[in-house]
């Protein structure tokens, strides 16, 4: 679900409210901060994910580029979800003040599209190693269009295997 807070700007610059608990309960989201994390792209076409934990431990979370600007994809795939299988894309960076509600079981994954980006994510569960799964970024049965080939991707990313269905 896409989070439009939008900034309030002035001659002194401008003005953004990261989260609030409260006006997500009013938009339906039942969310409490237990981590927040940073993460840096140092350079264009960096590619994290896709990235999601296991229903035992989910890791639901709220995702906001902070600098630069990044293509940031949700894949849902939750057995027995009515959307399972499809993602959602949203550009997201620090001067459109976007965030992105990403549910627990749904996987994660961004490209930067430009250097030196800059991400903020409120996490609404604790990360679980021993739980933490990826999904290949290009795997073909999801069909996601991302806007520009990996550059940059770790190891684990890159070799992940298809979706086990």
């Amino acid at each position: 679900m896409l989070l439009e807070t939008g900034w309030q700007r002035d001659e002194r610059g401008g003005f953004l409210r990261s989260f609030c608990e409260r006006e997500l309960a009013d938009a339906g989201i039942k969310f409490h901060t237990v981590q927040t994390n940073l993460s840096q792209n140092l350079k264009r076409g960096t590619l994290r994910g896709l990235h999601y934990q296991d229903m035992r431990a989910p890791e639901p979370k709220i995702v906001r580029c902070i600098r630069g600007v990044i293509y940031d994809v949700a894949l849902d795939v939750r057995a027995g979800s009515p959307t399972f299988g499809q993602w959602e894309a949203v550009e997201l960076s620090g001067q459109n003040g976007r965030a992105l509600f990403i549910d627990g079981g749904i996987a994660h994954g961004f490209i930067s599209q430009t250097d030196g980006t800059e991400l903020l994510y409120h996490m609404g569960g604790f990360y679980e190693p021993d739980l933490a799964r990826v999904v290949r970024w290009n795997d073909p049965a999801f069909g996601i269009n991302w806007p520009l080939p990996p550059a940059i991707i770790s190891p684990r990313d890159a070799n992940a295997p298809d979706y086990p269905g």
